[in-house]
């Protein structure tokens, strides 16, 4: 079984960036756009991010263009609009492909671990969740329809 914390990903600037930075931390992992119905949940992700930061928790954004072409800028774009619109301060990593032949390794790793709806691996829309315990492993995965806010005490769970 591959540790999530092994595996690289791309970072905004184009670069590859490895997660093990994030090896026993508490992780929320997001596929984001930012013209969708739910991109104001960036605004409650921002929230729990600043609320737990301090105890060993981090929000990862992976932005992706697969649902809808709502992710159609460039990485430098697509910070500039989560600074400039929700003032964010985790990571956004570089835009990426969730589902087919090019599914980032992160997602092809979440998905098998934390299925969907009726056993599917296949995300289906911009913000689903994926909570990672420190331990690497997958805990759960939420829908886009849930509010950060909801996660609270799973998170707090998890931090102890």
């Amino acid at each position: 079984m591959t540790d999530l914390t092994s595996l690289s990903v791309r970072a905004a600037d184009g670069s590859e960036a490895d997660l093990s930075g994030y090896a026993g931390q508490v992780l929320l992992i997001v596929n984001t756009a930012s013209k969708c119905g739910f991109t104001p949940q960036y605004e409650g992700l921002e929230a729990l991010y600043r609320k737990y930061k301090d105890r060993g928790f981090t929000v990862l954004a992976f932005p992706c263009n697969q649902f809808g072409a709502q992710e159609p800028g460039n990485a430098v774009e697509i910070a500039n609009f989560c600074k400039l619109s929700y003032d964010v301060t985790f990571p956004v990593f570089g835009k990426i492909d969730v589902n087919g032949p090019d599914a980032a390794p992160v997602f092809r790793h979440l998905k098998s671990e934390a299925k969907g709806l009726l056993g599917s691996e296949a995300i289906k829309w911009n913000f689903t969740k994926f909570l990672v315990g420190r331990d690497g492993k997958v805990v759960d995965r939420y829908a886009p329809t849930t509010k950060p806010e909801a996660l609270e005490r799973d998170i707090e769970k998890l931090l102890g």
